[in-house]
């Protein structure tokens, strides 16, 4: 757990430096097409800019996205007493509460570290879950929180929603450059549109792969947490009975929640943010006796 703990801080600087060099490439390619370097230096700016300013508010970012509310305890006490408790168990400070009018099940925290960190739940979720199940799901995203998966998280959110602005950027100055400007090449046209394409890819698949073995350490966690590893079960079995797609859908803030909460279909399961719920509740069936 504290080898997961000082990784996923090394990672955060790896991250960092990693977005950066991989947006001046994008600079440069720009570059390249205008035959105007000034491009990639202005893209290295704003690129080194946005990652330090996203760092304190792609969460509240994300929460905008979710359309998530904030709660005190008089609003839900259920769900409210169910952090506060798992919050004395894990010696974590109390995260901000959160709640989504959803009737899909589902739940994610985010965050730049326990001291800044949100929780939230949809309304679906808290429905379904009796209070063994719902101490499981949310000790998962206690989990997140104190495994630092959520800083993480949050900042590879913040870089892809940059890299596929710099991408879709890069092609409209393209198509509104002067049309009599030699510049206008179609080999230049080719790299600009490759580079739209395949640069959002990239990043989506680095947050894919980030994410699915992030859900696995968090299963584990809560059951190790609670204790009771039936909970955990439970509620992944309810969630797989119940999964359907929530109504606020963006595949940029999907690896942060405890289900997948997009639309099912071919696309969704190949870049799937999550592994299927049936190998986490068979690692957690395995590993019962650990507990």
């Amino acid at each position: 757990m504290y080898k997961q703990i000082a990784a996923n801080k090394r990672n955060t600087i790896l991250l960092m430096i990693g977005f950066v060099a991989f947006v001046s490439c994008i600079g440069c390619l720009f570059a390249y097409v205008y035959r105007d370097w000034t491009v990639s230096a202005y893209v290295l700016v704003i690129s080194a800019a946005y990652a330090l300013v996203q760092y304190f508010l792609a969460s509240s970012l994300a929460i905008a996205m979710t359309g998530a509310q904030e709660i005190q305890k008089r609003d839900n006490p259920r769900l409210y007493r169910t952090v506060e408790n798992l919050a004395i168990t894990t010696g974590l400070p109390m995260p901000k509460v959160y709640i989504i009018d959803d009737p899909a099940p589902n739940a994610f925290a985010t965050g730049r570290d326990p001291e800044h960190a949100i929780v939230a739940a949809t309304t679906g979720l808290i429905d379904i879950m009796d209070d063994n199940e719902l101490t499981a799901v949310m000790a998962h995203e206690m989990s997140h929180v104190k495994n630092y998966d959520i800083r993480v998280s949050m900042i590879v959110f913040g870089l892809v929603c940059l890299v596929g602005f710099i991408s879709d950027l890069g092609l409209r100055m393209f198509y509104y450059q002067d049309r009599d400007d030699d510049n206008r090449s179609p080999v230049g046209f080719i790299i600009i549109l490759l580079t739209s394409i395949l640069a959002p890819i990239a990043a989506s698949l680095a947050q894919f792969a980030i994410s699915r073995e992030r859900e696995y350490l968090a299963d584990m966690s809560a059951a190790k947490i609670t204790r009771y590893p039936e909970g955990m079960i439970s509620a992944l079995k309810k969630l797989d009975e119940h999964t359907r797609p929530m109504k606020r859908q963006n595949s940029a803030t999907a690896a942060m929640y405890i289900n997948n909460p997009l639309k099912k279909g071919a696309i969704s399961k190949l870049f799937s943010t999550h592994p299927p719920i049936e190998d986490r509740i068979e690692r957690l069936e395995n590993a019962k006796t650990s507990f």
